[in-house]
């Protein structure tokens, strides 16, 4: 099944993930299909950055986010309406 997630790459005690679409089987931090965007949870504002377009796509396809990364999709969207 092909998973929208997040994928480490911050250094030690400095996390950052990248939003990726990957195949559920890949390791956390392997192999991606594609990047959507980015999460740096240790900035003040702006710490989610996501492309909803391609996120929509995936999603139509069968695509199944995590719950942190749905949570993402939703909050990003209510801002994009607002």
């Amino acid at each position: 099944m092909v998973r929208i997630r997040l994928k480490r790459i911050g250094g030690k005690n400095d996390p950052a993930f990248r939003i990726v679409v990957t195949d559920g089987r890949s390791p956390r931090d392997g192999r991606f299909i594609e990047e959507l965007g980015t999460y740096l949870p240790g900035r003040k504002e702006k710490k989610v950055t996501m492309n909803l377009e391609r996120a929509a796509y995936w999603i139509e396809r069968g695509a199944q986010p995590t719950d942190t990364v749905a949570s993402f999709i939703k909050s990003a969207k209510r801002t994009a309406g607002a």
